[in-house]
């Protein structure tokens, strides 16, 4: 089964992501992105996902995300989340630096045995 909750840019919307893309052009990362425009890093809400799956009568899952905030929001729900699948991304020349920000400010398990840090995108620069 595939869950997809429309919540653009985590949560801001589409015409603040667009903003927020104008500011990582100018240098700001994606995290402090959303800080300058007021917004919060991450507004999502995964209530109704656990209320869909409950619905369904599914009380546990595995989860395909480099997310650990919605394994812990979907288990605050009563939804066991028995596994996390990675999801694996290649860092490259354009993804690099974004990839790396929602490493280390955002806490995303990125890399099959879960990496977080620098040695992960040797040189790369903010996203």
């Amino acid at each position: 089964m595939l869950v997809y909750l429309r919540q653009e840019g985590r949560g801001i919307g589409l015409l603040n992501k667009i903003r927020a893309y104008s500011l990582q052009d100018a240098g700001a990362d994606t995290v402090d992105a959303n800080h300058q425009l007021g917004l919060p890093v991450d507004s999502r809400d995964y209530r109704v996902a656990a209320v869909m799956l409950e619905m369904l009568g599914i009380r546990g899952l595995r989860l395909m995300t480099n997310n650990p905030r919605k394994i812990s929001a979907l288990e605050r729900s009563g939804i066991v989340v028995a596994e996390r699948v990675p999801l694996q991304i290649v860092p490259n020349t354009y993804n690099a630096g974004y990839l790396r920000t929602k490493a280390l400010r955002l806490g995303h398990l990125l890399g099959g045995d879960g990496l977080k840090g620098d040695e992960m995108w040797p040189g790369a620069g903010s996203g």
